[in-house]
């Protein structure tokens, strides 16, 4: 399968090794600086594109976006008029502006979408899901999602300054940058009706946009949830608390395990992490699931028409700490 990369950073490194380890050729990647290109085609096998442009006229059947979130819908919108398949990296876009014409782009065409969604890939939320599947707690009623860390160690080779994460007009901010806890919350629970959402800039990071976050969902089937975001904890702090009325479940990304707790037996149970894991292997079972549904032709896990609505809790969220009011998400697109 022709494979394009767009972007050449970290993340877009991260996916052009997984492709070439996956055994997925020919391989290229569109990167503006010649620098970070020729260093990414000197790895071996790799064609190198400075534009768009030249790497579509490639012919790639299937594209990773890999860019700051202020290009992606533009260049999704660009790789899905040409045919190819489409990773886009999360978030999806940075605001609501044209992404129900990619949406329906994408459904029109027949393509293959799959949005950032590794941490539905992860060990622990994974074993989530499907304790939440087994019904393994009865009725759920609320749930408590939370993630943080210091944006500065985020990419300790970059200024962090210098990051998209820290811009407003690149689409930074911890709602969009930390919405993998927004998509497992809809994950779990289902569409979201209603956000209310405090969000400031609170520490002494230079950045212009939001660094702490604290959302308040209501789901449609009357579930709530809590998710909290930000940029300043000086540790790596994930997890979550899912509350049913026969029992809860327990997740730290720290601990390495999910725990159950069951109200009728009144007795614990502890999944274990498999030993070895490693971060890098949630993103190579994301492409693995990739490149599976683009062979059978099947749906994945988070489509761009159904990450659309992940996108519009976000953006809801974002609407909300702005007026200090109850936000509809269906409202913002």
């Amino acid at each position: 399968m022709r494979s394009l990369v767009l972007g050449g950073g970290s993340i877009g490194a991260r996916h052009l090794n997984n492709l070439r380890a996956a055994n997925v050729t020919p391989l290229a990647v569109v990167e503006p600086s010649l620098e970070r290109r020729m260093k990414l085609v000197a790895n071996g096998n790799v064609t190198g594109f400075e534009t768009l442009e030249e790497g579509l006229s490639w012919n790639p059947q299937l594209v990773i976006i890999a860019t700051p979130s202020y290009l992606h819908v533009e260049q999704a919108l660009a790789v899905v008029r040409a045919g190819c398949h489409v990773f886009v990296e999360k978030p999806l876009a940075h605001t609501s502006d044209r992404l129900a014409e990619l949406a329906q782009e994408v459904s029109q065409r027949g393509i293959i979408s799959l949005v950032g969604c590794n941490m539905r890939f992860h060990p622990g939320p994974s074993r989530v899901k499907a304790l939440l599947e087994q019904e393994s707690i009865g009725n759920l009623l609320f749930a408590r999602i939370h993630t943080g860390s210091y944006l500065p160690k985020w990419r300790p080779s970059q200024d962090y300054r210098q990051s998209y994460s820290a811009s407003a007009a690149m689409g930074g901010g911890c709602i969009l940058d930390c919405i993998h806890e927004i998509d497992l919350a809809y994950w779990y629970m289902g569409r979201v009706e209603s956000v209310f959402c405090v969000a400031e800039h609170l520490s002494s990071l230079e950045i212009d946009v939001e660094d702490v976050a604290m959302l308040m969902c209501r789901h449609k089937n009357g579930i709530l949830s809590q998710i909290h975001l930000d940029y300043v904890q000086r540790t790596y702090e994930r997890g979550c608390q899912i509350v049913g009325e026969q029992g809860s479940i327990f997740w730290d990304v720290g601990n390495g395990y999910v725990r159950l707790f069951e109200a009728k037996k009144n007795s614990w149970t502890t999944f274990s992490q498999p030993n070895g894991w490693e971060i890098n292997q949630m993103y190579v079972d994301e492409l693995a699931h990739l490149l599976n549904c683009i062979q059978t032709r099947s749906f994945t896990t988070l489509p761009i028409p159904e990450a659309v609505h992940v996108m519009c809790i976000a953006l809801a969220a974002k609407k909300s700490a702005r007026t200090g009011c109850l936000v509809v998400p269906k409202e913002i697109i």
